[in-house]
């Protein structure tokens, strides 16, 4: 499980001081988030324990999204609305996860709502650069919480950071990106030619 959550999505503590968000702040992440449709981007992944990897990303909303992990790290992630799938294929193992379990999945919806009863600002920072953002669920102790990090001209995001079980932090910073564009649907289907060891989360 180590290796499952680090190279999926938990939190970090900013080194600055905070600043108070405004309303307009937080409308403004509101809606970059709920009008992005589809979104294509390579990522590299990085956490506190060293570890570095690239890959691809693929977002369909609502809740689909695809990571592909360049080698050596053999890994492959696939969220088709239901449940996500990931797959470590060097161990020949698919491991199926709740969308509820991974903070990172409020990016997949389509009715974002930071209204600090289902998603709460506990951590904010702007310059004239980035806007961050630390967000949490309240009453669901379970999850930690989510960094979103945005470019403010143009206003995109960037990166999202989290923390996981283990406590490694991870981050993962977004490159070339486009929305909106067509993708295929075939690429948030889980497709397996052989009969992996399957454990579900629930």
């Amino acid at each position: 499980m180590l290796k499952l959550f680090s190279l999926l999505l938990g939190i970090i503590c900013f080194s600055r001081a905070s600043w108070a968000q405004s309303a307009e702040d937080i409308a403004k992440i509101e809606d970059y988030l709920n009008n992005i449709k589809t979104l294509q981007a390579s990522f590299v992944q990085t956490a506190s324990n060293g570890n570095t990897t690239e890959g691809k990303l693929y977002i369909a909303k609502p809740d689909k999204i695809r990571m592909e992990y360049d080698k050596p790290v053999d890994v492959l992630i696939v969220g088709d609305g239901h449940f996500i799938v990931y797959n470590d294929r060097e161990l020949d193992q698919v491991t199926h996860i709740d969308y509820d379990d991974i903070p990172a999945s409020l990016i997949l919806a389509n009715d974002i709502k930071i209204d600090g009863k289902n998603l709460k600002v506990v951590d904010f920072y702007k310059d004239s650069g980035t806007t961050e953002a630390v967000l949490e669920y309240p009453g669901k102790s379970d999850i930690g919480p989510i960094t979103l990090i945005f470019n403010n001209n143009p206003f995109e995001l960037k990166q999202w950071k989290i923390v996981d079980p283990q406590g490694i932090e991870v981050a993962v910073s977004l490159y070339n990106a486009a929305t909106d564009v067509a993708l295929d649907a075939g690429l948030f289907r889980f497709k397996s030619s052989q009969s992996p060891l399957s454990r579900k989360k629930r």
